[in-house]
């Protein structure tokens, strides 16, 4: 009676079939690997075209900042901050974080390709886990929260970056939950 081999692939010690490998592109540390992958390009663009075009985007820290293209409520414009000095530190500090998680992000892509290759997925997930916070939070916490109700963003329709910063969040938020979905080997050992 012949004896009944496990497929290959399959932790077997046997290679890897063509079918198996594609099989393998839909895991979720994959998904994980492209999504941190794509943020941290998004994030090293950001970055860069801030740092390259300081200018541009300076406008928007200050109006924001400013509020000179909200209602102007009185109960409100005390908030202002009418500083250039503050106004450019506040925009440095941005693009200091920015560049900071474009960093985190690019290394947490390459710890998933690397650990695509070995099966090893911890140190991926946490460096991916530390960029993608840093980019809620700068978006979340610092242009929706700070930006749109502090400072009133929501009322300005010239320099309103509510949009954009709820996209950000929306990404970063997604690509948190898919990095951290369980494995096939750790959703296996559970069962056990």
């Amino acid at each position: 009676m012949a004896q009944a081999h496990p497929p290959t692939g399959t932790g077997s010690g046997a290679p890897a079939t063509r079918r198996d490998r594609l099989l393998r592109l839909g895991a979720p540390p994959v998904a994980a690997a492209a999504l941190t992958a794509t943020v941290a390009v998004y994030m090293t663009l950001v970055a860069f075209g801030n740092i390259t075009d300081f200018g541009t985007n300076q406008q928007f820290v200050q109006h924001v900042l400013s509020m000179d293209t909200t209602f102007k409520d009185p109960d409100l414009m005390w908030r202002a901050v009418e500083s250039p000095a503050l106004q450019n530190a506040a925009y440095v500090a941005v693009i200091v974080w920015e560049t900071g998680a474009a960093m985190v992000l690019l290394a947490a892509a390459w710890l998933w390709i690397t650990g695509l290759r070995h099966g090893v997925y911890d140190r991926a997930r946490a460096a991916s886990t530390v960029g993608l916070v840093m980019v809620l939070l700068l978006f979340g916490m610092g242009f929706l929260a700070i930006g749109g109700e502090w400072f009133a963003m929501w009322q300005s329709s010239d320099w309103n970056g509510l949009d954009a910063a709820a996209r950000n969040v929306a990404l970063a938020a997604f690509t948190l939950l898919v990095v951290h979905l369980p494995t096939a080997r750790a959703a296996g050992a559970e069962r056990t």
